[in-house]
Order: structure tokens, then sequence, then C-alpha cells
């Protein structure tokens, strides 16, 4: 089979015209291309370059960061990361967080989960109302919360202890939660549940073995926030804490001595900070993803 050669002008015409607008069209689609590359590395550039100018002063001396500005450091130093290190006012920070940011997170996924299976599969007299008070405790700021907890937790004697810090974060965590795990319930079918029970399944078994497997995209990313409110979150793990239960982000608002503000080493602290948040998005990327698709995020 061969191609028809054009003949008459006309179709020349009509022919060059044709081959014209597809060279414009792959032009035009190059173009769109390296604009569009061009304009995310633009946005990469502007959201690390912040990250690594802390990186970058993480490795400078006090001296070199207030007297000289370089994009990389000129006399090249660990010294801010073993004093975080060495430390025990330093390195203790951040166990505190860690521990109480874990404590909540347990706490508030505990709770939560039966929770929001209760408003995802019954109906009951004022439950769309009581879904509504618990999402009201996310529009009022902690700073509304922070004297009746110090008050409460120094009567009973949980003042700078992590476990005050835990509960007291639940106060918005498990809200959160709930909103959260109660969409991504929602869409599993309600035959799911009644084919376990034919087939025998009690009640823990069923949620334990065939219900939360089903929602685990919807767990990564409850967890997912709930992490990164306690970790993140600074007045009322301040106020409820003195020395023992005391958090990075607390250790890192009082670098300032007699002898000025230690740059370096507070620099160094906010590399370390955001490690953790680093890690945790890494192991539930996959269903941060999924649930941002499928859930009520």
């Amino acid at each position: 089979m061969t191609s028809s050669v054009p003949t008459t002008p006309e179709s020349v015409r009509r022919q060059a015209a044709e081959s014209a607008a597809k060279r414009r069209k792959r032009a035009r689609s190059v173009t769109i291309r390296w604009r569009r590359r061009t304009l995310l590395a633009l946005y990469l550039v502007f959201v690390m370059l912040p990250i690594y100018w802390l990186l970058n002063l993480s490795f400078q001396t006090n001296s070199e960061i207030l007297g000289t500005f370089s994009f990389w450091p000129q006399n090249f130093t660990a010294a801010n990361y073993v004093r975080i290190f060495t430390d025990s006012n330093w390195y203790m920070g951040y166990v505190n967080s860690l521990a109480y940011v874990l404590m909540n997170m347990l706490i508030s996924i505990s709770v939560a989960l039966p929770a929001a299976y209760a408003f995802s599969r019954f109906k009951f007299i004022g439950d769309k109302h009581l879904f509504f008070w618990l999402l009201t405790n996310l529009m009022a700021p902690p700073a509304v919360f922070l004297l009746p907890y110090f008050q409460l937790y120094y009567s009973v004697g949980l003042f700078d202890t992590h476990i005050a810090v835990a509960l007291a974060h639940c106060l918005f965590n498990i809200p959160l939660a709930v909103w959260i795990l109660e969409g991504f319930m929602s869409s599993v079918p309600k035959e799911v549940d009644e084919t376990a029970y034919i087939d025998g399944y009690s009640f823990p078994r069923f949620f334990v073995t065939i219900f939360l497997p089903m929602i685990r995209s919807g767990i990564g990313v409850t967890l997912f926030f709930l992490f990164m409110f306690s970790w993140v979150e600074l007045l009322l793990s301040r106020t409820l804490t003195a020395t023992k239960a005391q958090p990075i982000a607390s250790i890192m608002t009082r670098t300032s001595t007699a002898s000025g503000i230690d740059w370096g080493t507070l620099a160094a602290a906010g590399v370390l900070t955001i490690i953790p948040g680093i890690v945790v998005v890494y192991f539930v990327r996959n269903h941060i993803a999924k649930g941002f698709a499928l859930g009520r995020t």
C-alpha cells in the first residue's frame, strides 16, 4: 500500500499547512514542558532553601554566622552537634518530646478507632451534635485550655510529666483522629461487617483482622497528623513542664545567655528536630498518598 502524493496546488498547500501546524504544536508542547520543569525547579529551590540554610548554619561557629555571609561553611565544624549529643539538657529534650508524642499517638488512636467506628456504623440520638462538638475542640487555640490544665495537673501531681503533655494533646488529637478515621470507615460497605458476623467472627476478631487492614491507609494518615501536631506544639508542652519532661521545642527557645544567642547550636538542634518528621513521612508515605485520595482529608 503506497501513500498518495498530492498533485494539485490546493492539496500541496493543505499538507504544508498541516505539517506546519504539527511542528508548532510540538514546539509549543516542548515549551510548556520546559516551563513547567523550570517552575517546579524554582519552587523546590524556594522550599528547600531555608532547610539548606539551617543545615549550613549548623556547621558554622557563632563568629562566622555573625561576621560573614556564605553559602557554605568556611570553617567547617561539628562542635554544635557534639554539644547537643553530650549535653543532657539538649539530648533529653528529644527523648522527652518523643516520649510524650508516642504516648499521645497510642492513646489517641486507641480512643479514636472505636469512636470513629461508632460514628460511621450506628445512628443514635445526638450523634451529629456530638460529632460536631468534638470538632469544635479543634477551633479553639491551645491557650484557652492552658490555665485549667496547669491548675489541674499541679493539683493532682502530674505537672512536669510526660503523661501530662500527652493527655493535654489528646484534647485536640482525638477529635482530629475521629474525624479522619470516620471518613475512611464510612467508605467501607456495611456488608463487610454483616458477612463477617455470618461467618462467625466475633467483633474484636473482625475489627482487628479484617476491618483495620482495610483502613490502614487512614490509620497511616491519622498517625502522621497526630505526630505532627504533638511534635511541633509548643505552648502546652512548655507550660506543663519544667525540668524533667521539658521538650526540645522549649529548650530551643531558651538558648539566650549572657554572651548572646548560641546560633550554631540552635541551628543544629533545628536540623535534628526535622529528622523525626522525615522518618515518619518515609514510613507512612504510601498510606499518606492513598489517604489524601480516598479519605476525608
